[in-house]
């Protein structure tokens, strides 16, 4: 394919893309608004979000295989289908019932989107020039992070709009997408016997969502030390280990255990998982430390952490071109983890007065080291890979950011709960103020109900506590950044179909 072709799919694989990431940040400012008016409770409010985390990490890795033995063009399709009957369910949705299903329907849409928008990428151009294309999504990934929420808290506050066109607004950009796809997606067609595998998939699938059901509720529901803990934790550690016996043993594994064997493969999925955990880590809590620890609306919040949304996609964008006119990949991914590690450690130092610009600072580092290396690190993981396995490789790196990042914003989550409850004792204690306020982490205080000395305190709770949040992520980062140095940096091919690279079987 010429320069213009692939643009030409690439502008509808983006958009699909851009479409997936909306549904998914879109609803973060406008729950509350939709709960009440489906006249529902805290469980519901989770499950909106949790339903649909569920359904993209466990769908990614299973349309990454199905890439690998029937054709993708079909299958780009379907998943768009798949994500525009979810949306369109959950826009006339009547309960909270059918919301989460329509939720659940979207993400199974999302994770296919995903894992197909590598692999389309990875089928249309070689490793060499594929740097100059990995950093649009990159950038993509990251506005659509920071436009979701602004742009949910824009319709629900339009009463001539409502909530339903948080759903509704990306069913046209996905038509559109399907429609370019199906005239500009020309992709060779690889005949092979087809023999899905169904079991690894359903372990797949009980498996991941045991765990996260676990780490989303644990500390909130029941105790970390609970039963529900041994039956959620327990049951998915052991379904988690039938499913490596499975995969080990079928034909066609959803995830082929050989990759594993590639020392670059294995260290670039275990550094791709944390840099999982830094990515939602920073999208997440820094718009709390915004709102909470010093007092900004919603859409100013996120307006203020644009600075590590940019860095994220200029730095992207400058380092996939560095990499497609250099041919090194492994210095951009050390300068990555560098700066991640730099970003984490210098945001842990931050309290409710720390001044803005050194803020900024902060979130630049830690944008431009997510930047350098989210990308990046499919790459090295597609550079190693034969084409049969292309599809799954490159879905398998994306389910591992995907589930670092939720298992690690949950326990991250309750460790700022935690941290929050302690500060604001010992602040209230210092007032002489007694009695146990550590429930009050719990949940969201309002700011403005509260006397001033009162709020100074949960304010400075809240900008310590969520800076300790990126201290604990400082030792995780620290081993993907070993991880980096030992990978070992092979050229990069300047052909689709025949690897060069150390052998994976």
């Amino acid at each position: 394919m010429t320069h213009r072709q692939i643009m030409q799919t690439l502008a509808g694989l983006l958009a699909s893309l851009f479409v997936a990431i909306l549904s998914s940040t879109i609803v973060s400012n406008a729950l509350p608004t939709i709960i009440a008016d489906l006249h529902a409770g805290q469980t519901a409010y989770s499950w909106v979000i949790t339903a649909n985390l569920l359904a993209i990490t466990v769908a990614t890795p299973i349309w990454g295989k199905l890439s690998d033995l029937v054709d993708r063009k079909l299958l780009v399709q379907l998943s768009l289908v798949v994500f525009v009957t979810g949306s369109v369910v959950a826009a006339l949705s009547v309960d909270t019932g059918q919301l989460i299903a329509a939720r659940v329907v979207q993400g199974i849409g999302s994770g296919g989107i995903t894992a197909l928008t590598q692999t389309v990428l990875a089928v249309m151009v070689s490793p060499r020039e594929r740097g100059r294309y990995t950093g649009y999504m990159s950038g993509l990934f990251a506005i659509g992070t920071v436009l979701g929420p602004l742009l949910g808290g824009a319709i629900v506050d339009t009463t001539w709009l409502g909530w339903r066109w948080c759903f509704a607004v990306g069913i046209p950009v996905a038509a559109v997408a399907s429609v370019v796809l199906q005239k500009t997606m020309k992709l060779p067609t690889i005949k092979r016997r087809v023999s899905v595998d169904w079991l690894g998939a359903l372990l797949i699938a009980a498996s991941t969502s045991l765990l996260l059901i676990w780490i989303s509720f644990a500390g909130n529901r029941y105790p970390w030390i609970s039963w529900p803990t041994v039956m959620l934790a327990g049951g998915g550690i052991a379904l988690g280990a039938l499913l490596v016996l499975v995969e080990s043993k079928t034909a066609e594994p959803v995830i082929p255990l050989h990759l594993f064997r590639n020392r670059t493969v294995a260290l670039a999925i275990a550094a791709s998982l944390v840099v999982g955990v830094a990515m939602y880590a920073g999208t997440t809590f820094l718009n709390q430390y915004f709102q909470l620890a010093r007092d900004e609306s919603p859409v100013a919040a996120g307006l203020h952490t644009l600075p590590m949304i940019f860095s994220l996609a200029i730095v992207s964008l400058c380092s996939g071109r560095i990499i497609t006119k250099t041919g090194r990949w492994k210095p951009i991914l050390l300068i990555g983890s560098a700066f991640t590690l730099a970003g984490v450690v210098l945001l842990g130092t931050a309290r409710t007065d720390t001044n803005y610009a050194q803020l900024m600072l902060y979130m630049f580092l830690l944008g431009a080291g997510i930047g350098m290396t989210m990308q990046n690190l499919i790459l090295a993981v597609q550079n190693q890979v034969r084409i049969e396995d292309i599809g799954a490789a490159s879905a398998t790196v994306a389910f591992t950011r995907s589930l670092g990042g939720a298992i690690g914003v949950a326990a991250l989550g309750a460790i700022m709960a935690t941290r929050i409850g302690h500060y604001t004792d010992t602040g209230l204690a210092h007032l002489g103020i007694r009695g146990n306020r550590s429930a009050a982490s719990a949940t969201l205080p309002n700011m403005s109900g509260l006397p001033g000395p009162v709020r100074a305190v949960v304010e400075s709770a809240y900008g310590h506590g969520i800076a300790d949040v990126f201290l604990c992520t400082t030792p995780l980062v620290a081993l993907a950044l070993i991880a980096v140095v030992f990978i070992r940096e092979v050229p990069l091919r300047t052909t689709v179909m025949t690897p060069v690279a150390e052998p994976v079987r």
